[in-house]
């Protein structure tokens, strides 16, 4: 296929069964599909959805987004994780504001001067929300491009990523690139899946080269493959008279930087000693079921304990620690494997009540 019988088969595939229904396909704005994009990496649709519509109602604005408190935007977006793509978002909203008057620039260029915004978001939102001609390349669209064509190697590698973005720009026409982008967005989602492919009924069956060798779920090359290291860690989940959990938030840099969790400990023996710390004395512990929490580069496995505590004294406030109410709690942004373990923590205060 040339690449006007490509754009103008996938448009036409578009325009019959493409997805025109998702939440920010309506009242197109820059706003609304920059968040949505951010919210869309690493992370499917499906999960999105439940967020995206939350997010809009809270934040309806770029300028509301950057008055936000930060503990609202990660509370927003606890659940999704990668939580450095919020706490960009909103540093690219206080830039829109401050730098821009609060209006998306109109360029590939600018865009990507914004944190988080990289060349494939940034391309689009230049596409889908103004109109202008600008290749992408998530991952969904890299695994349509790299099956037509039969692409060797891992895309991850900067040779055969520049190969895929020279065959994107190739593709992108002149006119209708905002339904192009979105319909090749929906092409890899929904037909173009990565592990059955419904090549049957794909515009592109004709001139796909994957399909011509009976290959498809040989490309893209995955990355190779390397053993995630793991490392333990033991969180006490410390539990005053009114049921109470301390919590601290971490460093906005790092590991679920700017989250509130909780401690992070080698051993039992450091418990008294943390309790000692904060003017509390433990009364009981006890175990809690275990978990593990998969990060792109190491398996985190927690041994959780829930721990009661006596106050030796007045309560003293002390900075980036609090009490985390059970049963009335806060607008926090949490890690998700810390929001699991305050919730068996309040079941099992619950029970232990009831006992």
């Amino acid at each position: 296929m040339s690449p006007e019988q490509f754009s103008s088969a996938v448009l036409q595939w578009y325009d019959q069964h493409g997805r025109h229904d998702l939440p920010w396909q309506q009242g197109i704005t820059p706003y609304r599909v920059w968040v949505s994009e951010i919210m869309l990496q690493q992370t499917q649709v499906s999960t999105v959805l439940n967020y995206f519509d939350r997010f809009m109602q809270a934040l309806p604005t770029v300028q509301a987004l950057a008055e936000a408190p930060e503990d609202e935007v990660l509370h927003l977006w606890t659940g999704l994780g990668y939580y450095t793509r919020a706490r960009n978002l909103q540093k690219a909203a206080r830039m829109v504001v401050e730098r821009h008057g609060g209006e998306f620039p109109r360029s590939v260029e600018q865009l990507t001067e914004l944190p988080g915004i990289g060349r494939s978001t940034a391309g689009a939102i230049a596409s889908i929300s103004m109109g202008i001609r600008a290749p992408i390349l998530d991952g969904n669209v890299k695994r349509v491009l790299a099956r037509y064509t039969a692409q060797a190697g891992y895309p991850g590698e900067p040779k055969v990523a520049n190969m895929l973005w020279a065959t994107a720009e190739r593709f992108t026409p002149q006119h209708r690139a905002n339904h192009y982008t979105q319909a090749m967005m929906d092409l890899g989602a929904t037909l173009c899946t990565r592990s059955k492919p419904s090549c049957l009924i794909c515009p592109l069956q004709r001139g796909c080269q994957a399909n011509l060798l009976g290959q498809q779920t040989h490309y893209p090359e995955p990355k190779p493959r390397k053993t995630l290291p793991q490392r333990r860690t033991l969180m006490p989940l410390l539990a005053n008279q009114e049921g109470a959990i301390l919590l601290y938030r971490r460093p906005s840099s790092g590991l679920w930087g700017g989250l509130w969790s909780l401690p992070e400990l080698e051993s039992l023996e450091q418990i008294d000693d943390l309790a000692y710390q904060h003017g509390l004395r433990t009364t009981a512990s006890q175990a809690l079921d275990g978990l593990t929490h998969t990060f792109s580069h190491f398996q985190l496995a927690i041994e959780p304990w829930l721990v009661r505590v006596d106050p030796l004294g007045p309560p003293v406030a002390e900075p980036d620690w609090l009490w985390y109410n059970l049963a009335t709690p806060p607008r926090l942004g949490l890690a998700a494997p810390v929001k699991k373990l305050l919730k068996r923590a309040a079941d099992e205060l619950i029970a232990g009540d009831a006992r």
